[in-house]
């Protein structure tokens, strides 16, 4: 250790033993919460946040483990140079690793001292298990030393020795080892040169604090940082995608839409999109109007499951084919049953519910047929109900499922309208059906069909809901 004249002041008196007790009491209930959040906090993979959580309190626990040590080196006093082991115990030059019950944590902490004057050089047995060599052998000199520091970092070490004797300036560096066993430690190295009577340099000495934990926990700090930034950026770019490609697939329409051919009858149309509470959340309900070759009304809704940017394309690709299954003719029961076949042979399977309606304005009749959605709403008279569902399970859930399909007989003034799930989070689709319900008064004193989504909005736009939500209405005018 040092001598108790240095370059600049004279040696420290070591503190009272009891101050440091109570420091190390300090730590170490530090260290028992931070263990206690560690152990709240999962790292399984699963999320690159929870994982840089994870290090993080690895990382602290590291240092708060060097810092009850380091306290208790002070409390104790320095260790004098362990016994060479004998050979049933332990192989000539075999050091216990740190953390283990032959080599605690305070073996990471060592210290030297080299005497210019007289060739004489003095280690710490911490040093000597921090460098992996028996302390039978004699010490190595400043010369001896850099023989054990990879090659590329021992320029870095000469420099410092070199700066400490001649300029007498203090070490502070980092350096990497090669023990006798193989193994690679970081050593951070922190010393002073020891001047003489004559205010030449007499010695140096130095503490050596083995940090290849440290080093490594702060390592898995930074890549787990750097692995949350990468998903982060990611998530935000598939989100941007989804959203771009969802604004694009659903029809932007609002108002009336008057179809040819169909005399004095129209059917007024709006809808509107409720968005999740999380704003990054990218829902797969969708809605459509689409006004046929025939002069016929498709109407849709549903919901397909899914993520991101995989379930924004699907979205795509089932409205897609809606869209041209209805131009060619076909009625709702046998698209739906199309269209569980296109599910159920898709390279990413899904699950989907949906509601098909088909409108022709010469008769005012609705033919529509549903896969597991909830069924869509008839107001008239100041009065709601559900209207009975015909046979029809869930798209991509039964191979070869067939899909069954009503017919109603609209009413000039009748008010069709269509949801999909999500409106009330938690809660049953009957309970959403019951509100809807509840709020035909209002609806039949609305003038048009966009007054009436806006009714809806006021009524479920303050949920907080988990996934998006669609509703479409479908007003009959004469």
């Amino acid at each position: 250790m040092p001598s108790p004249v240095s370059a600049d002041r004279p040696a420290a008196q070591p503190p009272g033993r009891g101050s440091v007790e109570a420091l190390i009491t300090q730590a170490r209930r530090l260290k028992g919460d931070v263990d206690a959040v560690r152990r709240d906090t999962r790292g399984d993979g699963a999320d690159p946040e929870e994982r840089w959580q994870r290090a993080l309190c690895d990382l602290a626990l590291h240092q708060l483990d060097d810092l009850d040590a380091h306290l208790a080196q002070l409390r104790d006093g320095p260790s004098p140079a362990p016994a060479p082991a004998e050979p049933a115990e332990r192989a000539a030059g075999e050091v216990a690793p740190a953390g283990t019950p032959d080599g605690p944590l305070l073996s990471r902490v060592g210290s030297g001292e080299w005497n210019l004057l007289t060739d004489e050089v003095s280690w710490s047995g911490e040093l000597y298990q921090i460098l992996g060599l028996d302390p039978a052998r004699p010490a190595l000199t400043l010369d001896e030393l850099p023989s054990l520091v990879l090659e590329e970092d021992r320029p870095k070490l000469t420099a410092m020795v070199t700066d400490c004797l001649v300029d007498a300036r203090p070490i502070d560096g980092e350096f990497r080892v090669l023990r006798p066993d193989s193994s690679v430690r970081t050593v951070h190295m922190m010393g002073e040169p020891v001047l003489g009577a004559d205010g030449g340099t007499a010695s140096m000495w130095a503490v050596l604090r083995d940090v290849s934990e440290l080093r490594r926990s702060r390592l898995t700090v930074h890549e787990t940082r750097d692995s949350l930034h990468r998903e982060r950026r990611r998530e935000r770019t598939e989100h941007r995608i989804a959203a771009e490609l969802q604004e694009a697939v659903l029809p932007p329409w609002h108002g009336s839409l008057r179809l040819p051919h169909q005399g004095p009858a129209s059917l007024d149309l709006a809808a509107h999109r409720l968005p999740a509470a999380t704003p990054t959340l990218i829902g797969g309900d969708w809605y459509d109007a689409l006004q046929l070759s025939d002069g016929q009304l498709l109407l849709s809704v549903g919901d397909l499951t899914g993520q991101g940017v995989t379930l924004a394309s699907g979205m795509a690709t089932l409205l897609g084919s809606v869209r041209g299954m209805a131009m060619a003719g076909t009625d709702p029961g046998p698209l739906l049953t199309m269209l569980n076949q296109l599910l159920d042979t898709s390279v990413q399977p899904a699950l989907g519910s949906a509601v098909c309606c088909r409108y022709r304005p010469e008769t005012r009749t609705l033919v529509w047929a549903q896969a597991g959605h909830p069924a869509p709403l008839l107001y008239r008279d100041g009065t709601g109900c559900l209207l009975n569902p015909p046979d029809g399970v869930l798209l991509g859930a039964s191979s070869g499922a067939a899909y069954g399909q009503s017919v109603v007989t609209l009413e000039p003034g009748d008010l069709l309208l269509l949801h999909t799930d999500g409106l009330l989070s938690g809660h049953s689709r009957t309970a959403a059906a019951d509100r809807l319900l509840a709020l035909a008064p209002r609806f039949g004193a609305a003038r048009t069909a966009q007054d009436c989504v806006r009714t809806v909005v006021e009524e479920f736009g303050g949920v907080e809901r988990e996934d998006d939500a669609c509703v479409l209405v479908a007003r009959v005018t004469a």
